[in-house]
């Protein structure tokens, strides 16, 4: 009897499930963990599985390789609530494909190759409340293919190839994904949608964002404009109060001003990155006492004493800086690419704090240099400094201690003096504290800007300390590179400038050749900087930089060159090599224990399998319990579904793609020698 028993253990184990449902009523190549959801994963069919129990509700198909659909395929499947058919090859949806489904409520046709929407193929959907048809191919939709849909509550249309939008009247709509497509003009008219919340517009080639849109939407939370072409602060935005999320990411609109952000106090998620910022007010910190996601990446900051506030800031309100890494400075070169959430205060180059005892002197005797004392007040001593331009401003300096007069006979309190960090100032400028204690340069006659990087046709008088310039010859380049690493380059602006001696200052351009993102980077630099290094790029990748008078218009007197950055392994790359020889020993040893392991072990399983004459599992097959993959659906998990978006890379990494996946948690070993099927899923 046992000789008959043991060859049909294994098939009596993968018939009956652990819920006691036999898989004569699953599909082929599906799993039934319970009598209302099917998975099928894995089944390399061109068509929809056959012989699916009516009473399913939850069907998952995706990354079948299904290529058409047919309304007969879903014949007797009226209670279905749940399809998934993402992540397959299907062409075109036929004329009411789902006509069967009538209690249908979320229907996934995401990452296929669907390029137009008819007007019928959505016919009868009644109750549905959630459609995805992100990363498709879909060139168009019929005017009339969302009518009748007035339950929806998502529709996701991001990643395909959209040149214009069908009229979206939709009452119930709560959110909408529009980003990756082309509309550059979308009015109040095209969405009808007055309980929107959360609409999604990122790079889509906005040039300006409609007030009457954006003032129809009563109930917006979440708004993402990123990766468009706006090259102002769209002044909607001051009356949308709601909002809670907001991205304002790689917009060529500059400098963000106080007053512009100043209604959006409500804010917990804001990304700025990419607007070519310098700095930050410090009264930003007082605009969004509510904030908790704070994205800055990559934009050129100057890690001067006026962003000190920035760190501990972050630190006090318990704020989480997302892109740390690529939020890093470009300026002054001693802080040059580091990153700036994590620079101590000093770093920052803010004035020290030291105390100086004076005198007040008393004599008939009038002083050369005035002095000026409180008697109960701690301040700066201050003394005027006559200017080189008439019109400039007294500047206040500080005064060293006086050496107490033989006829002194009363000592003032302590003062405190201020002093600025040498270097602060360029171009020959020096630099005072204001009553706020923050750093303001006084320029010489033919400078400008906040630090005197900017010069006029007047050349200021040289540094006290000569700069070395490169010998140049008729064939040198005016811009060239050396010092090339894996992440940086080192620019030669010797020529550049000694041919161009009128400009005020360095527009620099650059922009990698070779990575997915090749959106062009500007820095401005002070006509006195020979030298500059280029921070923060990727290894192994072509950069194009450009140079080109600060001021003048683009193109005009532009220089180009280019360089290659380093492979960021090939040092250790090199250090294996060398060491090969030496592990080829050690090799052939471990190679030969495993083989002695394997031996006694093959022997060991036969002992083991002749004597209990049968195959054991270690576990029984884990259940496949539904995971919530969408809002309000079942709990539980299911194997998770590999995305495949056909969408620009910086959309995922800002990780603000809302494909949802489902989970496989099936631990079960066994000790027999049949192959694990399990999905490679992402």
């Amino acid at each position: 009897m046992k000789v008959f028993l043991t060859p049909l253990m294994p098939f009596l184990l993968f018939v009956v499930l652990p819920d006691g449902t036999f898989s004569s009523d699953c599909p082929k190549h599906c799993s039934c963990s319970t009598p209302e959801s099917i998975l099928c994963f894995q089944r390399r069919s061109s068509t929809i599985p056959t012989g699916v129990p009516p009473s399913t509700k939850h069907l998952y198909l995706f990354a079948n390789g299904i290529e058409s659909l047919t309304p007969e395929g879903f014949s007797g499947l009226e209670n279905l609530e749940m399809l998934d058919l993402s992540q397959n090859k299907i062409k075109e949806l036929p004329d009411k494909v789902f006509g069967h489904l009538t209690s249908l409520r979320n229907l996934d046709l995401s990452s296929n190759q669907i390029t137009h929407i008819s007007e019928d193929c959505f016919k009868g959907m009644a109750l549905l409340e959630r459609l995805y048809l992100y990363s498709n191919h879909i060139k168009t939709i019929h005017p009339a293919a969302f009518n009748g849909l007035e339950q929806l509550l998502e529709l996701k249309l991001q990643g395909n190839q959209l040149t214009s939008l069908p009229t979206l009247s939709m009452p119930r709509l709560l959110l909408l994904d529009l980003r990756f497509n082309v509309l550059p003009i979308l009015g109040a008219a095209d969405l009808q949608t007055p309980n929107l919340e959360s609409l999604k517009l990122g790079g889509v080639g906005l040039i300006s964002l409609d007030e009457k849109l954006i003032a129809g939407l009563s109930n917006l939370h979440d708004l993402d404009i990123s990766g468009n072409q706006l090259k102002t602060f769209p002044p909607v935005l001051t009356e949308a109060r709601g909002l809670i999320h907001l991205s304002l990411a790689g917009n060529p609109m500059g400098p963000l001003k106080v007053h512009d952000l100043q209604n959006l106090g409500e804010l917990r998620e804001l990304d700025i990155s990419s607007l070519s910022l310098q700095g930050l007010p410090e009264e930003f910190s007082e605009l969004f006492p509510h904030l908790k996601k704070l994205t800055i990446a990559e934009n050129p900051f100057n890690c001067l004493c006026n962003l000190a506030w920035f760190p501990r800031w972050l630190r006090a309100q318990g704020i989480t800086l997302e892109r740390t890494q690529e939020t890093r400075c470009h300026f002054p070169p001693r802080n040059a690419g580091k990153v700036l959430e994590r620079l101590d205060h000093r770093e920052f180059g803010c004035p020290t704090t030291t105390t100086v005892k004076t005198s007040t002197v008393k004599t008939s005797t009038s002083l050369s240099v005035p002095v000026t004392t409180v008697p109960s007040t701690t301040r700066a001593i201050a003394v005027p400094r006559p200017s080189e331009n008439p019109k400039d401003k007294e500047v206040d300096f500080p005064l060293p201690p006086i050496p107490a007069s033989p006829s002194s006979s009363s000592i003032d309190p302590e003062v405190d003096q201020h002093f600025c960090p040498s270097n602060t100032c360029l171009n020959g400028g020096t630099c005072r504290l204001d009553q706020h204690g923050h750093i303001e340069c006084n320029c010489p006659h033919g400078t400008s800007g906040i630090y005197c990087e900017l010069q006029g046709h007047h050349r200021p008088s040289p540094p006290e300390v000569e700069i070395p310039v490169a010998t140049v010859t008729a064939d040198t380049p005016d811009i060239s590179t050396r010092h090339v690493t894996s992440t940086s380059i080192l620019l030669d602006l010797h020529r550049y400038i000694e041919m161009r001696p009128y400009i005020r200052g360095i527009r620099l351009t650059y922009c990698n050749l070779s990575g997915p993102d090749r959106r062009p980077m500007q820095l401005n630099l002070p006509a006195s900087y020979p030298e500059y290094r280029l921070r923060g790029l990727r290894p192994n990748s072509t950069y194009t930089v450009c140079a080109s008078p600060m001021g003048a218009p683009s193109g005009i007197d532009s220089v180009c060159t280019e360089a290659q950055t380093t492979a960021q392994n090939s040092a250790t790359e090199a250090r294996i090599e060398d060491k090969t020889t030496m592990l080829v020993p050690a090799i052939a040893i471990l190679l030969l224990v495993v083989l002695i392991a394997t031996a006694v072990g093959v022997v060991c399983f036969l002992r083991r399998k002749r004597i209990k004459g049968h195959l054991d599992l270690d576990c029984e097959p884990s259940q496949l319990e539904l995971e919530g993959v969408k809002a309000g659906l079942d709990n539980g998990q299911l194997p998770q579904k590999q995305p495949e978006l056909m969408i620009p890379e910086p959309a995922v990494q800002n990780g603000n793609l809302e494909y949802e996946v489902l989970l496989l948690q099936d631990h079960c070993t066994s000790n027999n020698n049949m192959s694990s099927h399990k999905p490679s899923y992402f």
